[in-house]
Protein backbone atom coordinates (compact mmCIF):
# COMPACT_ATOMS: atom_id res chain seq x y z
CA UNK A 1 0.00 0.00 0.00
CA UNK A 2 1.21 3.76 -1.05
CA UNK A 3 2.14 6.60 1.08
CA UNK A 4 -0.93 8.31 -1.22
CA UNK A 5 -3.08 5.15 -0.69
CA UNK A 6 -3.08 5.28 3.23
CA UNK A 7 -3.24 8.87 3.77
CA UNK A 8 -6.28 8.80 1.99
CA UNK A 9 -7.56 5.91 4.01
CA UNK A 10 -6.85 7.17 7.18
CA UNK A 11 -8.78 10.36 6.43
CA UNK A 12 -12.01 8.46 5.70
CA UNK A 13 -11.47 6.45 8.71
CA UNK A 14 -10.54 9.59 10.87
CA UNK A 15 -14.29 10.91 9.31
CA UNK A 16 -15.92 7.31 10.69
CA UNK A 17 -14.27 8.17 14.18
CA UNK A 18 -16.21 11.65 14.15
CA UNK A 19 -18.69 10.24 13.09
CA UNK A 20 -19.24 7.30 15.45
CA UNK A 21 -18.51 9.85 18.14
CA UNK A 22 -21.12 12.22 17.38
CA UNK A 23 -22.99 8.92 17.18
CA UNK A 24 -22.56 8.49 20.53
CA UNK A 25 -23.36 11.65 21.86
CA UNK A 26 -26.67 11.75 20.33
CA UNK A 27 -27.62 8.79 21.80
CA UNK A 28 -26.71 9.82 25.08
CA UNK A 29 -28.70 12.59 24.91
CA UNK A 30 -31.56 10.77 23.69
CA UNK A 31 -31.78 8.44 26.59
CA UNK A 32 -31.21 11.19 29.14
CA UNK A 33 -34.28 12.29 27.68
CA UNK A 34 -36.35 9.18 27.76
CA UNK A 35 -35.01 8.80 31.48
CA UNK A 36 -37.07 11.33 31.67
CA UNK A 37 -40.31 9.73 30.24
CA UNK A 38 -40.09 6.73 32.16
CA UNK A 39 -39.73 8.76 35.42
CA UNK A 40 -43.18 11.08 34.39
CA UNK A 41 -44.48 7.58 33.31
CA UNK A 42 -43.90 6.12 36.77
CA UNK A 43 -45.19 9.35 38.43
CA UNK A 44 -48.62 9.12 36.32
CA UNK A 45 -48.61 5.05 36.50
CA UNK A 46 -48.35 4.96 32.34
CA UNK A 47 -47.45 1.92 30.66
CA UNK A 48 -43.34 1.73 30.11
CA UNK A 49 -44.27 0.89 26.34
CA UNK A 50 -46.81 2.88 23.35
CA UNK A 51 -47.62 0.48 20.76
CA UNK A 52 -48.74 3.28 18.15
CA UNK A 53 -46.47 6.19 19.25
CA UNK A 54 -43.86 3.87 18.45
CA UNK A 55 -45.06 2.41 15.26
CA UNK A 56 -45.54 5.80 14.16
CA UNK A 57 -42.18 6.25 14.88
CA UNK A 58 -40.95 3.42 12.63
CA UNK A 59 -42.58 4.71 9.98
CA UNK A 60 -41.55 8.24 10.56
CA UNK A 61 -37.62 7.12 10.63
CA UNK A 62 -38.56 4.69 7.65
CA UNK A 63 -39.63 7.68 5.52
CA UNK A 64 -36.33 9.80 6.55
CA UNK A 65 -33.92 7.42 5.82
CA UNK A 66 -35.65 6.63 2.47
CA UNK A 67 -34.88 10.71 2.01
CA UNK A 68 -31.45 10.10 3.11
CA UNK A 69 -30.61 7.01 1.15
CA UNK A 70 -30.37 4.86 4.05
CA UNK A 71 -32.28 1.57 3.57
CA UNK A 72 -35.32 1.95 5.60
CA UNK A 73 -34.88 -1.52 6.88
CA UNK A 74 -31.80 -0.82 8.77
CA UNK A 75 -33.47 2.17 9.86
CA UNK A 76 -35.93 0.03 11.07
CA UNK A 77 -33.43 -2.63 12.93
CA UNK A 78 -31.92 -0.27 14.24
CA UNK A 79 -34.89 2.20 15.92
CA UNK A 80 -36.59 -1.51 17.17
CA UNK A 81 -32.89 -1.91 19.04
CA UNK A 82 -33.72 1.62 20.48
CA UNK A 83 -36.89 1.35 21.94
CA UNK A 84 -36.33 -1.86 23.45
CA UNK A 85 -33.71 -0.61 25.20
CA UNK A 86 -36.12 2.49 26.26
CA UNK A 87 -38.76 0.17 27.12
CA UNK A 88 -36.02 -2.23 29.36
CA UNK A 89 -35.39 0.86 31.10
CA UNK A 90 -38.66 2.71 31.31
CA UNK A 91 -39.63 -0.86 33.19
CA UNK A 92 -36.64 -1.01 35.40
CA UNK A 93 -37.69 2.43 36.17
CA UNK A 94 -41.13 1.58 37.00
CA UNK A 95 -39.70 -1.21 39.28
CA UNK A 96 -37.64 1.19 41.15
Amino acid sequence: MTDDIKAKLGEYRDSIDNIDAALIYMLSERFKVTEKVGLFKKEYDLPPADPSREQKQIERLRELAKSAKLDPDFSEKFINFVIEEVIRNHKKIRKG
